[in-house]
């Protein structure tokens, strides 16, 4: 049985509050103070504290401090003068929710329905945190390397909270996979999780889909609809490529960050919703902000826990985990036992992956069509060239004799600095000599590779083997 800690110097209000939270199976205790607060949290740490933010002796965000295992306890600011930037604070000082006065009973109710499944929630926690450790998974996602650890470690901490979230990250990182895992980790996990891309609706169409419309509220409007924000009621609302969405939507959707409540187009009555929202850009959002493509205050908003999602060249060997682990689905999917070649594997780090982990999807699945029974890997294409020759960055496999990786190096800034002798050797800080010699053995090993074997086929013998 859940027990809520209710902090409020209006009596009123805290008995009605107190009366709801009983109705609704939880033991509770109030306080009308700081100082009374503290006494009470000395007797039982709360699963729930509901604290109004101004008290006669402080604010009641102070509880925080005092909460001797706060992962344990939902915070819930209440406030009567709601804004961006009170509320974003309140957030950012520990409130994982927060409620307007007046009071809506229904959302207060939906916070305290969600409290019986918190136990649960940490242990599964728990248990996918070792197993991130173990396999390199957490969620749905997939990788082991430093970059993605610190990811898993993030998502785990926020996901439990109300907290909005921000993910950043080139297109085809991941975001929708660690949206849907925040929310799969959260207390709204038996309620919808919905994804949206802004960018994808057309700028007359995408106020109906978000918020519904009624029938008649505009041409074609033959029957009322249910928007997004209604049909995610209870769960989580992934707003993908947010930096998308028209400017004077942004407005309306500010509104409903701050209230909790909109209006179907073609009405103007109030529906209240209680929706967890995360936000998704392949921007960065304070240059898109600078463009106008994004309002200042939105961001502020959205920003709460921004978390960047990092690009595949970035990822070290979850290039070659995550290549596995798509011919290990292609292999079940199909009834076939194909595999990599080393030189397939090695050729993987030779790309600059722009696409990130959907471009590496989509190679596999080519390479795995194309392939009898080893997978041998495609040509680098000439676009991917280009986007090579445009990147600082190359990624070495962990392992790479040291002579490879500087023949990598030396290679990719002689591209980079196009084909320029004298800049690449500046560039590497070595004399030009150095790097004639340097390019002279590259062209002779690979002379001596594409040089037929001595003695070969006309030994008599069939010497051909499968790739």
């Amino acid at each position: 049985m859940p027990h809520v800690l209710i902090v409020d110097d209006a009596p009123d209000e805290l008995a009605w509050m107190a009366e709801v939270a009983a109705a609704e199976g939880c033991t509770v205790a109030t306080a009308e103070s700081l100082r009374a607060a503290r006494v009470q949290l000395v007797r039982q740490q709360p699963d729930v504290l509901l604290t109004d933010l101004q008290l006669p002796d402080g604010s009641g965000l102070q509880l925080v401090h005092d909460l001797e295992a706060p992962v344990q306890t939902e915070v819930v600011a209440i406030t009567g003068h709601a804004s961006v930037d009170s509320v974003v604070e309140a957030l950012r000082l520990g409130a994982t929710d927060y409620l307007v006065k007046p009071l809506d009973v229904e959302r207060l109710r939906s916070i305290l329905q969600r409290q019986p499944q918190e136990a649960d929630l940490r242990h599964e926690i728990g248990e996918l945190r070792g197993e991130l450790r173990k396999a390199g998974r957490f969620g749905l996602l997939l990788g082991g390397s430093p970059a993605m650890q610190s990811l898993y470690d993030k998502l785990a901490r926020v996901a439990p909270t109300s907290a909005t979230v921000l993910l950043i990250g080139e297109s085809g990182t991941g975001k929708e996979l660690a949206a849907q895992t925040i929310h799969d980790l959260s207390r709204r996990r038996r309620s919808p999780f919905l994804a949206v891309n802004c960018g994808a609706i057309s700028p007359q169409l995408i106020e109906s889909e978000l918020f519904g419309h009624e029938k008649g509220s505009f041409t074609g409007a033959d029957r009322q609809h249910i928007g997004f924000f209604e049909r995610a009621n209870g769960g989580t609302l992934l707003l993908d490529e947010v930096t998308e969405m028209p400017m004077e939507l942004q407005v309306k959707l500010l509104r409903v960050l701050e209230t909790g409540a909109f209006a179907r187009v073609g009405t103007t009555q109030a529906i209240s919703t209680d929706v967890r929202m995360i936000g998704a850009t392949n921007r960065n959002p304070e240059k898109a902000v600078a463009d106008g493509r994004l309002r200042d205050d939105l961001y502020h908003r959205l920003n709460v826990f921004p978390v960047h999602l990092p690009p595949l060249r970035e990822r070290g060997n979850d290039i070659e985990m995550l290549a596995r682990h798509f011919l290990a689905e292609l292999n079940r999917q199909e009834g076939t036992h194909k595999t990599f070649s080393p030189e397939a594997i090695a050729r993987l780090y030779e790309r600059s992956w722009s696409g990130n982990v959907r471009e590496l999807r989509n190679y596999v699945q080519r390479a795995y069509i194309l392939a009898d029974d080893v997978v041998e890997g495609l040509e680098t294409p000439e676009s991917d060239s280009v986007d090579e020759s445009r990147s600082d960055v190359i990624s070495i496999r962990i392992g790479t004799p040291l002579d490879e990786v500087e023949r990598r190096v030396t290679m990719a800034t002689l591209e980079r600095c196009g084909n320029v002798k004298r800049r690449t050797a500046e560039v590497l800080g070595i004399s030009l000599k150095t790097l004639y010699n340097r390019l002279e053995v590259y062209a002779m090993k690979d002379k001596a590779r594409a040089a037929p074997p001595k003695g070969g086929p006309s030994n008599g013998r069939d010497n051909s083997t499968h790739a």
